[in-house]
This record gives structure tokens, sequence and C-alpha cells, in this order.
């Protein structure tokens, strides 16, 4: 007997199947909270709470699980791809293949605005 196991990855703002979605940390009052969001939602996300980030202090990363899942495939994006362009373009390290750090992401979209 044979096994398929397949694997959806879900955005958890629209309920949306996404190749993309990947998992993204938040902390608000010492309460960490991770959230699975499509680039879209992400792109939300970063509206959202962008004056709130610019007017804070950044303390340090957070931790994450050791098991917890970082995206899904990326492969085939147009988005991420003109990310990957623009990044190596302007002097960020990004690989061929993979996701493309939320760093990254949140400096495409700052120069493109």
């Amino acid at each position: 007997m044979a096994q398929k196991i397949v694997t959806i990855y879900t955005d958890d703002l629209t309920g949306e199947e996404s190749s993309e979605v990947a998992t993204h940390s938040l902390a608000v009052d010492g309460i960490a909270y991770e959230v699975d969001l499509a680039p879209d939602s992400y792109d939300k996300l970063l509206e959202a709470i962008g004056p709130f980030l610019k007017a804070g202090r950044r303390t340090g990363r957070m931790k994450t699980g050791a098991g917890a899942r970082k995206s899904g495939s990326a492969s085939g994006s147009g988005e991420t791809a003109k990310i990957r362009a623009w990044a190596k373009e302007n002097g960020y390290e990004v690989n061929e293949r993979g996701r493309v750090s939320a760093e990254i992401r949140e400096a495409y979209q700052n120069a493109n605005k």
C-alpha cells in the first residue's frame, strides 16, 4: 500500500489556500502570536502595524519553536521573483529558492511604496 501525504497551506486571514503561505510571529504585551499569511495578507498586516513599528524600538528577535513551519513553497511566484531580483540589485543576500526573509520583504515594500 502506498500513501500520499498532502500538505495544504491556508492563509489564516482569508482562509484561502496558497503555496506561498508563511508563518509570521509577533508579540503584543508579552504574548507571542503566530499567523500563517500569504504575501497579500502579510502586506495588509505590515500596512496596519507599520506606523507603530516605525515609532517603536526593536528589542531583538523572538524565539520560535523548533518544529514551527516557516513557509510553503514559493517557487513560481511572480511577486517573489520580483522581490528576489530587487534584493540582489540592492545588495541583499537572497537564495535562488526557498523563503524570502521578512526583513527583505519589508525592505522591498518600503522601497516600492
